[in-house]
């Protein structure tokens, strides 16, 4: 059967061709600068993005992972630290606690949000505990109150990472707004993406953006004084410009994937499928729309003769990496691994069309006997 349309997962070069006079003229001004590492295109980007998640501070850095990394070293996490990550989420997350030289210790999610549970943190807390690293998962939000009032009991860092939570709120507040520091990435596929690598940290403590700022910089704050073995992670000019350009964009696209989500959601309530769930006090994003089913392989295999893209976040659990394997031998995260055995992303973006969403709807209500 030849499809009646293909419907791409995310359309990266339709988001660009959408603003294309202004982010090639945005990248030419940075290349006819002569200022092509920091400067005062990176400056102004970093205090927009500060001011759009409610933050006092933005440090751009060279990726989500770097930020991740940057921000527990820079609050002193290290050899011998405990350091209480999802199990449900992408291994960036354990990648930024194991280079450290810390030992991440899985927390199995919420079974609706599929969010770390904060019902869980208590149990894995030991004496080498230092901090926590919730992951605003799919764009949709953590609890944050239970695991901050968890955090102060028990004097730990609540480190957030939002890489997927561009827009997304909180009790009415935008991620970045309730006080702890926030890993960003802007990966291309990210709802605010450049044309490469990028990241990025929020926080309202001074002292924190300065430890942060000068690890990234060859531990250093003045040139060729280094006062900390530091790293080269800073977020290049050409992908702040595009990203200055696209910040402006986010919010009307973001409500166009809260549209999509919302008719997919009301279409597919007649499958079989396992829709998401959104929490009362959430505001997702919708970075990414996941469904469940038993069947998950043989859907995407349907979806795929139809035309459809779909992807898979996540198919192996860290715990379940080889990078892994020999530490967590023997240990089972059973909800973890059943979600990633049935999870199926949507294709989900500002520029899907109403034709596709409604041709992937229609495939989804016309499984048959296939499911």
């Amino acid at each position: 059967m030849t499809p009646p349309l293909n419907v791409p997962f995310l359309d990266l070069s339709a988001a660009y061709r959408e603003l294309q006079p202004e982010i090639e003229g945005a990248v030419l001004e940075v290349l006819r600068s002569g200022h092509y590492v920091g400067g005062r295109v990176v400056a102004e980007f970093e205090e927009k993005f500060a001011a759009a998640t409610g933050a006092a501070y933005c440090i751009g850095v060279g990726n989500g992972l770097d930020a991740l990394h940057l921000t527990l070293a820079a609050l002193g996490i290290g050899p011998g630290d405990e350091v209480l990550v999802p199990s449900n989420t992408f291994i960036a997350t354990w990648l930024a606690v194991s280079h450290c030289g810390a030992t991440p210790v899985a927390v199995e999610p919420d079974p609706v949000t599929y969010t770390m549970d904060p019902s869980n943190l208590e149990a894995a807390i030991t004496p080498r505990t230092r901090a926590i690293l919730p992951v605003h998962l799919y764009g949709h939000p953590v609890d944050l109150d239970p695991i901050m009032a968890i955090a102060r009991r028990y004097r730990l860092a609540v480190v957030e990472d939002g890489a997927q939570a561009h827009g997304t709120r909180y009790k009415g507040r935008p991620i970045g707004s309730h006080g702890n520091p926030v890993a960003w990435s802007f990966y291309p596929g990210k709802n605010l993406g450049a044309l490469g690598d990028g990241g990025a940290v929020t926080t309202d403590d001074p002292a924190l953006q300065e430890r942060i700022r000068e690890l990234g910089n060859y531990g250093s704050q003045q040139k060729y004084v280094h006062e900390r073995i530091g790293f080269n992670s800073r977020l290049d000019p050409v992908q702040a410009a595009v990203l200055g350009v696209k910040l402006a964009y986010l919010e009307d696209w973001n409500g166009h994937r809260r549209q999509l989500a919302q008719r997919y959601r009301e279409a597919l309530a007649v499958t079989s499928l396992t829709l998401p769930t959104v929490a009362p006090w959430a505001d997702p994003a919708w970075h990414l729309f996941v469904i469940r089913h038993p069947q998950r392989n043989a859907l995407q295999r349907y979806l795929a003769e139809r035309g459809i893209s779909t992807l898979i976040h996540y198919p192996t659990p860290p715990h379940r990496q080889q990078a892994y394997a020999r530490a967590w031998a023997g240990i089972n995260c059973p909800l973890a691994e059943q979600l990633a055995g049935e999870v199926l992303s949507l294709p989900m973006g500002p520029q899907l069309t109403d034709t596709q969403a409604q041709w992937v709807i229609q495939a989804l209500t016309e499984t048959g006997e296939v499911l």
